[in-house]
């Protein structure tokens, strides 16, 4: 059953602080102790659902909430990064491994996509004619043809997204070479020279509106994938995710210790 989730995001104009750093720092903790809560009611919701306690309109509730709980979050790192945006591409609140696996301040959308292709437990793309005559594999809700060809093609559309933000990324790092740190070489004394801050000043706001783009593309491609999935598949999905998540951050924190003793 397809749903459609209508959340616009509001923004907010937020004042330099000396405690910008501490708000980025708390948005996330606050996040992902909302994962653990989240995480729990998904997996009721899923238990219930399999004994029919719990109907399509419960669960598209429950979707709709968690939908909106992570635009909130995105809102708020909107707000932020227009304040100071660089924390956000290497947040020193998260573990080495966390930031390995980042894109553009977050998860890559390709990979919501390809997590259904791992629930699935087959490389989607390789079986793809036998999901069309209408074999099922794996125990992601039994997935049927139409899904599959409309997942596929939301991959091919995403990816093709994801590059082009990428080379938007690639631009502007380079650009940070060539304008800014290029016109402070050149000025040894920077009271003579032009503002170094203008430059970089034009640079970050750039990087907060890329940051901004890819988190709406996230956004996007998790409603897409919800709008394609039937309301317990959109539990479970989510349920997984989360799952994921949340062991990343162990993991790091695991191997930072094993580090740290040695």
């Amino acid at each position: 059953m397809a749903h459609e989730f209508l959340i616009k995001p509001k923004m907010a104009n937020t004042s330099c602080s000396s405690t910008d750093r501490n708000k980025q720092e708390n948005l996330y903790k606050s996040w992902m102790n909302n994962q653990q809560e989240e995480l729990k009611e998904l997996q009721n919701a899923v238990a219930l659902a399999r004994k029919n306690e719990r109907n399509d309109v419960e669960l598209n509730e429950l979707l709709a909430k968690t939908v909106q709980n992570f635009q909130g979050y995105v809102n708020g790192r909107s707000r932020l990064a227009r304040v100071d945006v660089s924390p956000f591409y290497a947040p020193t609140w998260c573990t080495p491994l966390e930031n390995s696996v980042l894109w553009i301040g977050g998860c890559r959308p390709s990979s919501f996509i390809r997590l259904i292709y791992a629930l699935c437990g087959i490389d989607i793309e390789s079986r793809l004619a036998e999901y069309l005559q209408g074999i099922k594999i794996g125990d992601f809700g039994q997935l049927c043809g139409k899904q599959i060809v409309m997942i596929d093609k939301l991959q091919i559309q995403i990816i093709a997204e994801e590059r082009k933000l990428s080379s938007r990324l690639a631009s502007l790092q380079e650009d940070v070479v060539d304008q800014p740190i290029a016109k402070v070489a050149k000025n040894c004394d920077t009271e003579e020279g032009e503002n170094e801050n203008e430059p970089l000043n034009k640079h970050a706001h750039s990087m907060a509106n890329l940051l901004e783009e890819a988190d709406e593309l996230r956004m996007k491609t998790l409603k897409e994938i919800l709008g394609i999935v039937t309301p317990i598949q959109g539990v479970e999905y989510l349920a997984a995710a989360k799952r994921i998540r949340l062991c990343l951050q162990q993991w790091g924190k695991k191997r930072e210790q094993e580090h740290s003793n040695n």
